[in-house]
């Protein structure tokens, strides 16, 4: 009881504080509210992310593209939605969340992810080529009752930032609303086609507050109508129209191929985007997992390195442009390599299995049958814990892609099953399909490593936020104790 008093007090503290800032960003003098903020966010993180506080300070100098971009976000947005989203993004999320899931992780020696992904169902509208969803069976589904005890569960061991897929996720709105009301301390996060996104749903969302859209797009016209239906890219910009005139901030997901790399990092692109009004940028190297498969379509290795030099170019503190970027697959340096298994995510699909990851289809848990924590303690999610990280390397950080020699021990010697809904597939003869890639990148890789990090140095070791839980837990508890008292006058 004690707890949740001194819970609800430090929300109310943050929310008290954050609308101050949030009415002076809007206000004649935007850039010194700016500098109030990175204060407290400051004072926020020096405990469990340094390294974070400090780049805040170096990204968001006066008349930075950064300091611009929250300038227009503080006067566009739509005003609850903007509050919302920050309170149970950033406080209860990153600050209070990463906290609570690390010392949950440690009282239960077991990883307890801050952001979990699951699906609502498994139905959709598409059939997209690269979509780890597009064999599953069309009619499953999460009920309302295993979607609301899920998030419970989750918000108990301190999770409170929630990812939807599919299948098409919009396919179960009235319940995604409902859920998002009843649960009003968390973030909802869905990974849409956005086909279904109308006046309605933007009404719903200023209401709500706690949700945000991440919509797919593969670059021109003729590759996205290619990849997803004739059709496809006209409906998409139209969502983008409605909810940049509804205030609703947005962001795009792609999944880059060897057939498009170099069209959804073009300058053209990106200026698309942000006149649209999307906010971020979500990439994702293709994976060939599921039926029909084709390793042929993954990025060439001269293209992957392009990848990481444009990203951070992109998003760099001068210059590049005014989206937030990230490549989940080449940013693994700043979250210590792969953050599958409960490390940071984990996934769980419309049929209720507990999957490290949405593209490793193997499990020893079904939330329809076990409590979470039982499910985050299977002997898979075990095996992640005990194993990460694979090497030093964090531009070599998925066990299938880059390692696949050590997903196979890790199933086999948790016994784990397939998930996959159509076509069940061995480990071993999947991760023979990366081998070869694999085997390539090494070399490439390392160069790359190298270069960026002469000592070889592990990245993650620099920040409180990458240690190993029980070596960060003890910090944590002992910051726990001095609990939230900064204010924006501070």
């Amino acid at each position: 009881m004690q707890n949740k008093l001194a819970h609800a007090a430090e929300r109310k503290a943050f929310s008290v504080v954050l609308d101050k800032a949030i009415d002076a960003v809007r206000g004649d003098h935007p850039e010194e509210a700016i500098e109030k903020f990175l204060d407290m966010g400051q004072k926020m993180l020096s405990g469990t992310a340094p390294d974070m506080a400090k780049s805040l300070r170096e990204a968001f100098y006066p008349g930075s593209k950064w300091e611009n971009m929250v300038i227009d976000m503080a006067r566009r947005i739509d005003p609850h939605i903007l509050h919302t989203a920050l309170l149970n993004g950033a406080y209860e999320s990153a600050f209070r969340g990463l906290r609570e899931t690390t010392i949950s992780a440690q009282k239960n020696q077991c990883n307890v992810p801050w952001i979990i992904i699951f699906d609502p169902t498994s139905a959709c509208n598409m059939h997209c080529v690269g979509c780890w969803a597009a064999d599953y069976s069309k009619s499953l589904n999460l009920t309302f009752d295993e979607m609301d005890s899920l998030v419970k569960q989750a918000n108990d061991l301190g999770c409170h930032w929630f990812f939807m897929t599919g299948g098409e996720p919009m396919v179960r709105w009235k319940d995604i609303v409902k859920l998002a009301e009843k649960h009003n301390d968390s973030l909802f996060s869905l990974y849409t086609n956005g086909t279904l996104i109308n006046q309605q749903v933007c009404n719903d969302c200023k209401r709500l507050g706690n949700v945000l859209f991440s919509v797919s797009l593969e670059g021109s016209k003729e590759a996205n109508d290619g990849r997803r239906g004739e059709g496809d890219y006209d409906k998409v910009m139209a969502a983008f129209d409605l909810m940049k005139a509804n205030g609703i901030p947005f962001g795009v997901s792609t999944a880059y191929t060897r057939a498009n790399v170099e069209a959804v990092t073009s300058d053209e692109y990106y200026d698309m985007l942000i006149e649209k009004g999307a906010l971020w940028a979500w990439y994702f190297h293709y994976m060939p997992v599921g039926e029909g498969a084709n390793a042929d379509l993954m990025p060439t290795l001269e293209q992957r390195e392009y990848m990481i030099k444009r990203i951070r170019d992109v998003r760099a503190y001068d210059g590049g442009k005014p989206i937030m970027v990230m490549d989940f697959q080449n940013d693994g340096e700043f979250v210590g390599g792969c953050i599958a298994g409960g490390r940071v995510f984990c996934h769980i699909t419309a049929r209720g299995d507990v999957e490290p990851c949405v593209f490793i289809h193997y499990s020893n848990a079904n939330i329809k049958e076990q409590s979470l924590l039982d499910c985050l303690k299977q002997p898979l999610f075990q095996q992640y814990r005990a194993n990460w990280p694979w090497n030093d390397n964090m531009l070599r950080p998925c066990p299938m892609l880059e390692n696949p020699e050590v997903l196979p021990k890790m199933v086999h010697a948790a016994d784990a099953k397939s998930t996959e809904y159509v076509t069940p597939e061995s480990v071993d003869h999947l991760c023979a399909r990366t081998a070869e890639y694999a085997k390539a990148w090494a070399p490439v890789g390392d160069r790359i490593w190298l270069e960026e990090h002469p000592t070889g140095k592990k990245v993650y070791e620099d920040d409180i936020s990458m240690m190993p839980v029980d070596q960060k837990g003890k910090m944590l508890e002992e910051q726990d104790e001095k609990g939230f008292a900064v204010t924006l006058d501070d």
